[in-house]
């Protein structure tokens, strides 16, 4: 009887699991063997940067070599590889880290990478738009210091900041060497005190022909918009940003922890 029981439960389970194969079948399997092989590519998971042959992926991943052929092209349109006669599949692009679970500058969170300087572009008082001044707590249309710099690791364009600050650390601004310094560390300089903590939010955005000008990307490309207010420790709104990064040369990261 128990194995009767056994044999029933097979049969009643066996329809679900198979549509659900069949379900696997007609995903776009190239689609979901480049998530994978990317993921090897920006953690270095590739001695030298030259990709396994085709045959050899197809084995590791159980995949055909039609499916590894149409993944790798999907990294190719990416940027990620390239072809090389008589070499193979190589890496050909870099991405360079940015943590989403530290409240860092653009050179503290790259140091290791090399060395970033920025090209001040604009920098000057404006009037507060009501959308500016209720984030950082001043009246509206009162003077706030506009900064706008293209940040460059060792001078590859890696992302295009919109920066507004309260007038009363803006003007120290004006004299700083905005160049080659975090507005961040200068914040704290001025200020006397640390920063606390930032409300973010992270999203796709498709290059306008200004940002894509300045950031060397072709027009219409799409780049990861975050928007950033920071606080100092004492709860004071003080740093309101509007950051373009170049999708093709940054990652976002974080470490979620699950509460009750």
């Amino acid at each position: 009887m128990p194995a009767e029981r056994t044999r029933e439960r097979t049969r009643e389970h066996a329809p679900p699991l198979a549509a659900a194969r069949r379900r696997r079948l007609r995903a776009d399997q190239a689609r979901q063997l480049a998530d994978l092989l990317r993921h090897q590519i920006l953690t270095g998971g590739f001695p030298g940067g030259v990709l396994p042959l085709e045959d050899a992926l197809g084995a590791d991943y159980g995949a055909s070599r039609n499916t590894v052929r149409l993944a790798l092209d999907l990294l190719r349109a990416e940027g990620l590889v390239e072809r090389q006669p008589g070499v193979g599949t190589v890496v050909v692009a870099e991405k360079y880290p940015h943590g989403l679970d530290r409240l860092q500058g653009l050179a503290e969170t790259l140091k290791e990478h090399g060395r970033v300087t920025n090209e001040v572009r604009t920098v000057g008082p404006v009037p507060a738009p009501a959308c500016v001044a209720d984030r950082l707590r001043v009246p509206v249309r009162t003077d706030v210091l506009y900064v706008e710099r293209l940040r460059q690791l060792d001078g590859l364009p890696l992302s295009l900041d919109l920066t507004y600050l309260p007038m009363d650390i803006g003007a120290e601004l004006l004299g700083a060497d905005l160049e080659n310094t975090d507005v961040f560390r200068l914040i704290e300089k001025i200020t006397g005190q640390r920063l606390g903590t930032a409300e973010i939010t992270l999203e796709a955005v498709n290059a306008d022909a200004h940002s894509a000008a300045v950031l060397q990307a072709p027009r219409g490309a799409a780049v990861l918009m975050l928007e950033r207010l920071s606080h100092l420790a004492d709860g004071r709104p003080v740093d309101l940003e509007f950051i373009r990064f170049r999708g093709d040369r940054i990652t976002m990261s974080g470490l979620l922890r699950r509460t009750a």
